[in-house]
C-alpha cells in the first residue's frame, strides 16, 4: 500500500481528497503547513507528496527545495495560483507535476497512480502491461504512459497530465474524431465542469508545445463544430 502526503492549509481540501486516496486504496498522511510535513518526512518519508504553494509556516516551493535535497519522491503541486511563472518554476526545482484548482479528484489519482509506475519502472519493478500503459507508436509520435514521456521525431515534449491524457485519447485511434465531450470525461470528472472553450484551450497549449519540436506539426486536426482527431501521416 502506497503512502501519499497531502499539504495543504484547507481542511476541506484535505478531507475530500483523503477519502478519495483511501477509497483508491492508499495509506494517507495530512498536513496543513509545510514546516510540519518536513518534521514528519524528516523522520519518515511518504511514497509521494501532493503540496500545495501558498502555506503558512513554510509554502510549498520551500518544502519541495528542502525535500530536493534528501529524495527525489514525486511530488505533485496543488494550487489555486493561475500563474505560469510559478508552475515552470515548480517544475524546473524539480515537481513533477502542477495541478490547479478547482481539479478533478480522478485525474489527481490518476496521475498519482501514474507517478508511482514511473517510479517502479525506475527502480526495475515490473509493472503489467494493460491498454492504458501500453506504449504508442504513431509515426513521429511515442508516448510511454508508465514513464509520462513522449517523443516527437526524437526529441522529447514535456507535457501536463492533462495535455498527456488527451493526446493519448486521440492518438490511440487516429483517424477517429472525440468529440470535446469525451475529450472533458478523458481528463476531468462530475465533480468538476468545464465547458468546450476548456478542451479547446488544452489542445491550443498541445500543440504549441508540440510545435515547440517540431514547427509544422499538425497530427492534431479539428473538425468545427464536431471535435478533434489525431492523422497519424
Amino acid at each position: 500500500m502506497s503512502k501519499i502526503a497531502l499539504v495543504d492549509d484547507d481542511r476541506n481540501i484535505l478531507t475530500s481528497v483523503a477519502m478519495t486516496l483511501e477509497a483508491e486504496g492508499f495509506e494517507v498522511e495530512t498536513y496543513n503547513d509545510g514546516q510540519s510535513a518536513l518534521d514528519a518526512f524528516n523522520r519518515k518519508l511518504p511514497d509521494m507528496a501532493v503540496l500545495d504553494i501558498k502555506m503558512p509556516r513554510m509554502d510549498g516551493m520551500d518544502l519541495l527545495q528542502r525535500l530536493r535535497q534528501k529524495t527525489t519522491m514525486p511530488v505533485i503541486f496543488l494550487t489555486s495560483k493561475d500563474d505560469e511563472i510559478d508552475e515552470v518554476l515548480g517544475l524546473r526545482m524539480g515537481a513533477d507535476d502542477y495541478v490547479k484548482k478547482p481539479f478533478s479528484q480522478r485525474l489527481l489519482v490518476e496521475r498519482i497512480r501514474a507517478l508511482l509506475r514511473r517510479q517502479d519502472v525506475q527502480a526495475g519493478v515490473e509493472v503489467p502491461e494493460t491498454e492504458e500503459t501500453k506504449v504508442i507508436e504513431r509515426g513521429d509520435l511515442r508516448m510511454d504512459p508508465l514513464r509520462h514521456s513522449v517523443t516527437w521525431k526524437g526529441k522529447d515534449v514535456s507535457l501536463t497530465v492533462t495535455e498527456f491524457l488527451l493526446l493519448q485519447a486521440l492518438a490511440q485511434r487516429p483517424g477517429f474524431v472525440k468529440s470535446r465531450d469525451q475529450l472533458m470525461d478523458v481528463a476531468y470528472d462530475d465533480q468538476v465542469y468545464v465547458d468546450d472553450r476548456t478542451i479547446d484551450s488544452h489542445i491550443k497549449r498541445l500543440r504549441k508545445k508540440m510545435r515547440s519540436a517540431d514547427a509544422d506539426f499538425a497530427a492534431i486536426e479539428t473538425l468545427y463544430g464536431i471535435g478533434y482527431r489525431y492523422n497519424e501521416d
